[in-house]
């Protein structure tokens, strides 16, 4: 199967706009198309304001604003958009009836060795797939919010898939600046079942009278949410000791029942003597005292710039004081005062 070296975005809002942006802006040419002709081109219009001004804030690279106006367009029809393209990305609301629509729709214009991808957040391959013309092309490609800057994309396949597919959009999510990994066809994959069970407690919390929001906000974000960038809940739960995290879920297994109690996984492990970091055998680590040394130097280092960075972008921060309007000319505000 080719490389990817066109695209079309059916649904040109925020999150598929995004997509369609970050795609343009690693050089592959980009069509989009919503739910009118007049939809789409107002939707570039935003596209390349928003290039622009990303540029000028310095979140963009110089020259990554013309990359982008070079490599999109608008379509006045899903059908022009699909009809000569490698890669056709749904990104349509969230109702396995719109889905659907869209999917026959664009899958029956494609090029019949075009790539059909959904960027689903919760529904599975299965539910979607009797949709599409040829399900052996289709798959899940599940980019994050806001998606020019999140690199991290979910891929999911049914049982129809051509084995040829995944490789080909693993590239194409490289060359776009992506880290891709494969997960299974359940509903809600891995990101959307951690982050809305994450959510769900952090919402009894709240109802309970544990804590505000706010508190809740600032303990996730300054203390296992400081981590997540670096590392996934294995590996941190390697560095902590993972017989600490048996009895500390125990003490919760108390309170809270057997939905917070240490899962088999886990105990087996301690059981058998493996502790994490602590004495080489995890989850994550596995008797390399070299490896084990270079992760805990790199934890460090991670976390000591995770602090300085948010430090420096301290003053950007919602909660931070405004800053205080600069003095006017009072010759100028007596003019204007003057007015009519």
């Amino acid at each position: 199967m080719r490389r990817i070296e066109t695209a079309a975005v059916v649904g040109a809002g925020y999150m598929g706009g995004g997509i369609a942006q970050s795609m343009a802006r690693a050089g592959l040419p980009v069509v989009l198309a919503d739910v009118s002709a007049e939809a789409a081109a107002r939707q570039l219009e935003r596209l390349l304001t928003e290039a622009r001004t990303y540029e000028e804030q310095g979140l963009f690279a110089p020259g990554d604003a013309d990359r982008v106006a070079a490599n999109l367009r608008a379509a006045t029809s899903v059908e022009e958009a699909v009809a000569d393209v490698d890669f056709v990305h749904e990104v349509v609301f969230e109702k396995v009836e719109v889905k659907h629509d869209v999917l026959a729709r664009a899958s029956a214009a494609a090029r019949p060795d075009a790539i059909i991808g959904t960027n689903t957040s919760t529904i599975p391959v299965k539910v979607l797939a009797p949709a599409v013309v040829r399900p052996e092309r289709f798959l899940t490609v599940h980019w994050s919010n806001p998606a020019p800057f999140i690199p991290g994309v979910e891929l999911v396949v049914g049982e129809a898939i051509d084995a040829a597919v995944l490789p080909v959009v693993q590239e194409m999510l490289e060359r776009a600046g992506r880290r891709s990994a494969q997960v299974a066809d359940t509903p809600g994959f891995v990101l959307n079942r951690l982050q809305y069970v994450l959510f769900k407690e952090a919402a009894d919390i709240v109802a309970e009278g544990v804590a505000t929001p706010e508190a809740v906000d600032t303990i996730v974000s300054t203390t296992f949410g400081f981590r997540y960038p670096y590392f996934g809940p294995f590996a941190i739960a390697d560095m902590a000791g993972l017989d600490v995290y048996v009895l500390g879920m125990k003490i919760m297994e108390e309170a809270y029942g057997e939905r917070i109690s240490p899962p088999k996984a886990l105990t087996d492990l301690v059981d058998a003597g493996a502790h994490g970091a602590k004495n080489g055998e995890g989850f994550t680590v596995h008797g390399d005292p070299e490896k084990l040394a270079r992760m805990i130097a790199y934890r460090d280092l991670a976390y000591a710039r995770q602090g300085q960075l948010l430090a420096e972008l301290a003053h950007a921060h919602p909660d931070a004081p405004a800053s205080p309007a600069p003095a006017q000319d009072p010759d100028v505000v007596a003019e204007q005062e003057a007015r009519p």
